[in-house]
């Protein structure tokens, strides 16, 4: 049985994050969970909560430990949020365009071995 996890409006934009998300798709979720933890990059902070939390989605869900259930990332993907605008003064009475952009990540663990669901038709 897969869990899910959501983190919106995250204030870092988007290409940024894809950059980390990418790295940790279809690894073993705890494997992720040290990647994310000594990686340099800011973006990897977020997401190493938001997968320890779908961790913890999955344990309510089901009766078994994560650690016994060899646990992957099934899919994460990340989607453009709102974006902020903004004006910084610059010379001869102008305004240059600032744009404070976020993202929406969504994270799905999955069990290996988890059955295939029963499709009747």
């Amino acid at each position: 049985m897969e869990a899910l996890a959501k983190l919106n409006n995250c204030p870092t934009s988007t290409r940024k994050m894809r950059l980390v998300a990418d790295t940790i798709r279809g690894l073993d979720a705890f494997q992720a969970l040290n990647y994310l933890k000594y990686s340099p990059r800011h973006a990897s902070i977020d997401l190493e909560k938001l997968v320890y939390s779908a961790i913890k989605n999955w344990e309510a869900k089901n009766d078994q430990k994560p650690e016994d259930a060899d646990l992957i990332v099934k899919t994460i993907y990340v989607n453009q949020g709102k974006t902020m605008k903004r004006f910084r003064p610059a010379p001869f009475g102008r305004g240059y365009r600032i744009r404070k952009r976020s993202n929406h990540v969504t994270v799905v663990i999955d069990s290996k071995h988890s059955s295939p669901t029963n499709t009747e038709n």
